[in-house]
């Protein structure tokens, strides 16, 4: 299940200021807040989530990194951006700052070691026909990349990091409070099991680096808006030569001129003259793969569908074929000269008033409207 936008949550704009996000997280923290909902497992979970996004919007570097790649940016629970942060995993953090005094923080949550990369996301908007057919491009992603000179492991060539003393590399400790004991993040090595005594100069112990780098995708034929690409590993670098992310490019279709795609079918709206619409006639209609006759029997009528069969999308998952759906509209003629008003003149007039031969839907809809009023005066 997707996660709402955090702006959506706080009821902000996307460009609201810091006092505003504050000033919406108190009112609603006051609402949804556990001490007034005991019991009642929905609010709470609402309040979990005005928590959670509080703590991103009002960090201006989680901000930045929210704004430009979504929750993705804090999937698998670690460190995305800058400085290795996360969401609020457990309901336990809810309420951190409760028992944090007594139990040494953090809610007794654990930290992996080798807490992997964090996932991102490149939006990739494509044409029609880009989509349709396929494209291989090259982008550009602004990440955090293993850093070379010290191989990610953050410590100066010649020199290897050492096993922390304090917790044994466990990046764990127990602490104790009365009958209680609570494993905590280690505060000597931040949970790594290790100390880099002597840090890299490039990344100062971190062992990776910012970096933009640039990859080339290649997008599958029949890809619509909402699906997305998976690169396995070229997500963010993790702390101390942990796995990278993966990187996940979202496609977003542009809206077409001409055609609408619905599934792998698409769909187009033609017009067509007075004259064709009676005696029928052949005509051209677009393809996106160039023009192609369609043939329009006689007494056609406006908004009649005409379906052209593997004229649509070829499926990226099941390789079958839509179709093309073209819907004929009747254009009315403007702009005539007296002489062409003679003409159509005479053509009203050789119809009769009543003939409902030549028009029955008109004849029925008049026969209708008489017998409405001749039903209200009875």
């Amino acid at each position: 299940m997707s996660k709402p936008d955090y702006y959506e949550v706080l009821g902000v704009a996307r460009d609201a200021s810091e006092r505003d996000i504050k000033k919406a997280y108190k009112r609603l923290a006051m609402k949804y807040h556990p001490d007034r909902t005991a019991g009642n497992a929905e609010l709470e979970a609402k309040f979990k989530e005005v928590k959670e996004a509080y703590e991103i919007l009002t960090d201006s570097q989680k901000r930045q990194m929210y704004d430009q790649y979504g929750h993705a940016a804090f999937e698998q629970g670690g460190g995305a951006g800058h400085g290795g942060f996360g969401g609020a995993g457990d309901f336990g953090d809810i309420f951190g700052d409760v028992f944090g005094d007594i139990f040494g923080g953090g809610g007794g949550r654990r930290q992996s070691r080798q807490q992997r990369g964090a996932d991102l996301r490149y939006n990739l908007e494509l044409s029609l026909e880009e989509a349709v057919r396929g494209k291989e491009v090259d982008i550009q992603v602004p990440t955090w990349v293993s850093c070379k000179p010290c191989d990610g492991s953050g410590a100066k060539a010649g020199s290897k990091p050492k096993t922390c003393t304090t917790c044994h590399g466990a990046g764990q400790v127990q602490m104790r409070q009365g009958f209680f004991a609570v494993q905590q993040t280690c505060p000597t090595c931040q949970g790594t099991g290790q100390i880099i005594s002597d840090p890299c100069n490039s990344c100062h112990g971190q062992g990776r680096v910012e970096k933009t780098k640039t990859l080339n995708v290649k997008i599958p034929a029949g890809v619509d808006t909402g699906d997305r690409v998976r690169l396995s590993g070229e997500g963010e670098a993790g702390v101390h030569g942990a796995p990278a992310g993966d990187l996940y490019v979202q496609v977003s279709v542009k809206e077409h001129p001409i055609f609408v795609r619905d599934g792998n079918n698409l769909y187009c709206e033609v017009p067509i003259s007075f004259t064709t619409a009676a005696l029928g006639g052949e005509i051209e209609v677009p393809t996106l793969d160039g023009r192609a006759k369609l043939k329009i029997p006689s007494e056609s009528q406006t908004g009649k569908m005409f379906r052209m069969r593997g004229k649509g999308v070829k499926s990226v998952r099941s390789g079958a074929v839509g179709d093309l759906i073209c819907k004929v509209v009747l254009e009315t003629p403007v702009n005539l000269n007296e002489r062409q008003k003679e003409l159509l003149q005479e053509f009203e007039e050789s119809m009769g008033e009543n003939n409902g031969k030549n028009r029955p839907k008109a004849q029925g809809f008049f026969d209708g409207v008489k017998k409405f009023f001749d039903d209200l005066t009875k």
